[in-house]
């Protein structure tokens, strides 16, 4: 037997039979609060649990979330509707359409629900005809166009199996959510149980989440371990997506200023809450002319946006256009009072202000949206090519790197329902394609690269040019020049140029080709510092007393370059073969008297305390020797053979 999980979720005009059909379905009345008992109202998002036998040795294990029908909870539907694979559309035979189902369709379409049953309960009332061409003729334009419509009857229980049948039908055809590895759940609800402690409910998707595993709380950035997992009273070592998920946090507190409805669960590594995502907002063509909701969204108003199980105050900010009418689709920017983590393709649902109307839904294209660039050119290129398919991942991909030059692998889309293995199967695609380039641990675009290693080419040329003398450009410099920020970016460009034709010396890049040269006015500099540096080994002179102008600066440094001098300090500049000789003679003094002093060891190399300070914290850094208090040891039996070699080699 194969089990699939599914979530469903009833929608429908209040007073139409919404829990009195999941209870004829399910035996569980989803109505749990005493007010709802006694108003015979459905408040709060009830839940259950439906398992249906399927063709094939398929069994269904369908969550049920039962929302209000009632205007005055809309927001708490809302809540309930944002991950389902299927909606349970209930209308009473003897009320027909009415305002709420209508209200609910559009919530249902701007969220992307696209696959429903309808159950038209109280049959046993008659109209039953009627109903079900006003129905279909109501449907006939939407994505619910050729639903099963099953007459029921929780009464006479007439219909009861039809529905079943229907669902199981349904969930037949359909493939359960994707595990992406990017688990999310949506908080419903979070309460504390006495020696439990803090439990919260949700709808898992995304990705599956295990028994002991450390997690998120978002926006709070809370920590917070899984001690136990539930889903409809079964304890679980893990739950999967599609699954209705009860998960017992024992590190967190309830309450408005620590987890609550809205609330995300997630892992860490999939990004973090923004205030600000760029999205495109769309208003459905069956708002009605004159009525409320369909009144123009002007630039700059301030509404209500539903997301996930939450909701918060923004303002919405349109790309091109003064006011959005009924019917049309605009890109927007949404600046929330609350921050959200989004995914690219999510979908949200906006209300008026004073929570009274529908009037929008969308579809996020950047959920790391900046208010500075919304009006780029490049930002608004991103955002028209994510407006035509949200959830092509190629698209998604070019449109990135267009945008930004590069990206990379590590960060690229994290913020996507796109898997890890879709990113790179889409990444070698573009590749082969064309479009981007692979290197190190980025993508590029293609022209962006191409540019930037033509760049860099020109740089270094033009500074084996400018300064010949010089072994090559360094790094530094080049990634200055070329406005680099990104580290991997960098290292990126250098491994390239590496593999074409240049080399890479410590800090410097030179073409293979490049041979440094002093230029006539440099040469009598050279010569002039290595006859001061000659007559005094052991006390040279001061680096800034020799280098006394920019020719000296430069002739001093080709000789480091060239490896004839050593640098010791920022002061202090010896030449090699002096630099070997101090080292040997230390490692004599030190192997014969296990430590010395810097004084005992200036007093044995023959120079001053200017030079000899530099020069033993030059050994320590080079692991030669180790300062022991105010002596100095050799730092290991290796080092000090190894010199010991090197000084025999020379006496002899």
């Amino acid at each position: 037997m194969t089990s699939k999980h599914f979530i469903l979720a009833t929608a429908g005009h209040v007073d139409h039979g919404k829990s009195a059909l999941v209870k004829a379905l399910t035996g569980t009345d989803p109505d749990r609060l005493p007010e709802e008992k006694a108003r015979q109202i459905t408040i709060e998002l009830g839940f259950a649990q439906l398992i249906l036998q399927g063709a094939n040795e398929q069994r269904f294990h369908i969550g049920i979330v039962d929302v209000p029908g009632h205007e005055d909870f809309v927001r708490n539907m809302i809540a309930g509707v944002g991950s389902i694979d299927l909606a349970l559309f209930v209308v009473a035979a003897d009320d027909g359409w009415m305002p709420q189902t209508e209200e609910h369709l559009q919530i249902l379409t701007y969220l992307g629900v696209d696959r429903a049953v309808i159950a038209l309960t109280k049959s046993d009332l008659g109209k039953i005809d009627g109903v079900v061409e006003q129905v279909r003729n109501q449907l006939r334009t939407t994505t619910f166009a050729r639903p099963p419509i099953i007459p029921t009857s929780v009464r006479t229980g007439e219909g009861i199996e039809n529905l079943k049948n229907a669902l199981a039908s349904e969930f037949s055809t359909m493939q359960p959510q994707r595990d992406v590895g990017k688990p999310r759940l949506f908080i419903d609800r979070a309460f504390v149980l006495r020696g439990i402690g803090t439990v919260v409910t949700g709808t898992l998707t995304g990705g599956r989440l295990h028994r002991g595993e450390g997690v998120v709380i978002q926006p709070q950035n809370f920590d917070a371990r899984i001690r136990s997992i539930q889903s409809h009273g079964c304890e679980l070592e893990n739950a999967q997506p599609g699954m209705r998920t009860a998960m017992n946090l024992p590190d967190v507190s309830v309450g408005k200023n620590a987890i609550q409805r809205g609330d995300l669960i997630t892992l860490q590594g999939l990004g973090s809450p923004t205030p600000t995502i760029d999205v495109l907002l769309e208003r459905s063509p069956r708002l009605k002319p004159n009525f409320p909701a369909a009144r123009p969204i002007k630039n700059g108003s301030s509404v209500q946006v539903h997301f996930g199980t939450g909701r918060t105050a923004a303002k919405i900010i349109l790309l091109d256009r003064p006011v959005l009418e009924g019917a049309q689709s605009a890109i927007a920017q949404l600046r929330l009072d609350s921050a959200i983590l989004a995914f690219v393709g999510d979908r949200f649902v906006v209300r008026d202000s004073p929570e009274q109307n529908t009037i929008a839904g969308g579809t996020v294209l950047d959920p790391d949206a900046n208010r500075a660039n919304f009006r780029s050119a490049a930002q608004m290129q991103l955002l028209k090519a994510r407006a035509t398919a949200p959830h092509d991942i190629d698209v998604c991909i070019r449109s990135q790197v267009e945008r930004d030059g590069f990206a990379e692998y590590k960060t690229l889309l994290v913020k996507s329902h796109f898997a890890a293995d879709e990113t790179s199967e889409a990444l070698s695609r573009l590749s082969h394609d064309g479009d981007i380039v692979l290197a190190g641990d980025i993508a590029a675009d293609a022209s962006y690269w191409h540019d930037l290693l033509e760049r860099a080419v020109r740089i270094i040329e033009r500074g084996h040019k400018k300064n010949p003398e010089r072994r090559g450009v360094d790094l530094t410099e080049l990634r200055t020049e070329l406005q680099i920020q990104s580290d991997k970016l960098s290292d990126a460009v250098i491994l390239d140029l590496t593999q074409n034709g240049f080399a890479r010396y410590e800090n410097q890049i030179a073409r293979v080709s490049h041979r440094p040269s002093l230029a006539p006015e440099l040469l009598t500099a050279a010569e002039t510092i290595l006859a001061a540096f000659s007559g005094k080994r052991f006390d040279p002179p001061d680096r800034k007393t020799v280098c006394r102008d920019r020719y000296f600066q430069q002739a001093l440094r080709f000789l480091v370059e060239q490896g004839q001098f050593v640098e010791i300090s920022s002061e202090v500049v010896l030449l090699r073969d002096a630099v070997e000789q101090m080292q040997n003679a230390v490692a004599k003094l030190l192997s014969e008297n296990g430590s010395a002093t810097a004084s005992q060891i200036r007093q044995k190399i023959g120079t001053t305390r200017r030079v000899i300070i530099p020069f033993l914290e030059y050994l320590d850094r080079t692991g030669i020797t180790r300062r022991v208090g105010d002596e100095r040891v050799l730092a290991k039996k290796s080092a000090a053979a190894k010199l010991a070699d090197a000084a025999s080699a020379q006496r002899r």
